[in-house]
């Protein structure tokens, strides 16, 4: 084997030009699949870092009227049958496996009444949220304090806000001290909230904006939960938030959570209940997408492997007819068919594994120039890398079969008379 290797290295050495122009069909289609094959491998990582964000391993679990999330606006009662979630039930979700921590928040989506003295917050969110929100959620006060413990147990008037809030109201004035009102409500603000790790997802689209800002856009509101009856309902329905153990447990973990409230429900629309807002789930959807389109485009790539194996198979074809007395003579001091076929053979697949390596090679740097021109993420894949290589080696010894199989087939006597 090692003394056919050898052979064929020379043999390619010895015509350079036609071996590289024979290798080009399978250069071009490895590029190809490899630069395609990294470009949605790196789609699909943004993907799921778009929706997992700084990867705090968070689940909300909200209150769901069919496939949609029941918002509570103020404008319109809450459903009656959704009871407050007791500290009991609460404590069951926090014992469960995947669950390394739980938060309970009120919400008003699209709350009017914010103002700080003539100027409104439009769009925003209010949020009534309990002790551990904040650390549970990955946020952390960057400017202030978070919510004491006397701010709940006292009933304290004060508020907290994101970044996108405090920007709107205040411009370039410090929020800390000032006061809000809400609904007529003063609430005095002491902090200003943002995530701990900084995130920012990929926006390519109108759709990737409401897919991945979503109601931070206009900005957040915090009130401490036992303040949350002041300007609101008492005894309104909370949306949970847990943190799962891992990444991978957040699926089980929003479930089980679910599982868990539904039970205590006494809804008269059997529509509304309690479910998890599966972010690998979409993640995996939004994958799929993209894969599908990108695997139409690797079959087209495949295209020029055929194209180059047919090269080969030609080239091979040609080499048999240009060595004829050699095999002639080799058959004729003892040399077996099967020796033949395994030197033919090898020279094929050498021919194309240098060819996949070569390709491999022009794959790579070929996704980080698309990278940087498109703006698009790649992820160097090393199985694909692995595969590529022992396909264009397969390719050979299929595309040199026929050609190796001629030349084990010829007849010694008719070979060295050959001219």
């Amino acid at each position: 084997m090692l003394e056919n290797i050898r052979l064929s290295l020379q043999g390619v050495w010895s015509h350079k030009m036609r071996s590289f122009l024979t290798m080009l069909g399978i250069i071009i289609g490895i590029a190809s699949i490899i630069s395609i094959v990294s470009t949605i491998q790196g789609t699909n990582e943004q993907i799921k870092e778009n929706l997992l964000g700084a990867g705090n391993n968070t689940v909300n679990v909200r209150i769901y009227q069919g496939d949609w999330p029941y918002e509570f606006y103020d404008y319109s009662p809450a459903p009656q049958g959704i009871p407050v979630i007791s500290e009991e039930v609460r404590q069951q979700i926090e014992d469960l496996d995947e669950v390394e921590s739980v938060t309970l928040y009120n919400s008003r989506a699209y709350a009017e009444g914010v103002f700080y003295r003539d100027k409104g917050l439009q769009g925003a969110n209010v949020l009534g949220v309990t002790e551990n929100y904040f650390s549970t959620c990955g946020y952390m006060v960057r400017t202030g304090r978070q919510f004491l413990e006397e701010d709940f147990t006292n009933f304290h008037k004060v508020a907290i806000l994101d970044q996108t809030a405090a920007s709107s109201l205040f411009q370039e004035e410090s929020a800390l001290g000032k006061t809000i009102e809400i609904k007529g409500e003063p609430f005095t603000v002491v902090g200003v909230a943002q995530k701990k790790d900084e995130f920012e997802p990929v926006i390519n689209s109108m759709e990737d904006y409401e897919t991945y800002m979503g109601e931070q856009a206009s900005g957040i509101v915090y009130l401490p939960a036992s303040a949350w009856g002041i300007v609101y309902q008492y005894d309104e329905p909370q949306n949970v938030v847990v943190k799962a153990t891992s990444v991978d447990a957040m699926t089980k973990a929003g479930k089980k959570t679910a599982d868990i409230l539904n039970p205590y429900l006494s809804v008269s629309d059997s529509e509304i209940k309690y479910k998890s807002k599966d972010v690998l789930e979409q993640a995996k959807d939004q994958q799929a997408l993209s894969e599908a389109t990108n695997i139409q485009l690797i079959w087209i790539a495949s295209i020029s492997l055929l194209v180059g194996g047919i090269g080969v198979m030609n080239i091979m074809l040609v080499s048999v007819t240009e060595r004829t007395s050699e095999i002639g003579l080799k058959k004729a001091i003892g040399a077996k068919k099967k020796r033949i076929l395994g030197q033919f053979l090898t020279e094929a697949a050498v021919l194309t594994s240098m060819g996949g390596i070569v390709g491999v090679a022009a794959g790579i740097v070929m996704a980080e120039v698309i990278s940087k021109m498109a703006d698009i993420p790649v992820a160097i894949s090393i199985p694909s890398i692995i595969v590529s290589v022992l396909f264009s080696m397969l390719i050979g010894i299929i595309f040199g079969l026929l050609p190796s199989i001629k030349a084990a087939n010829l007849n010694p006597i008719d070979a060295l008379r050959h001219e």
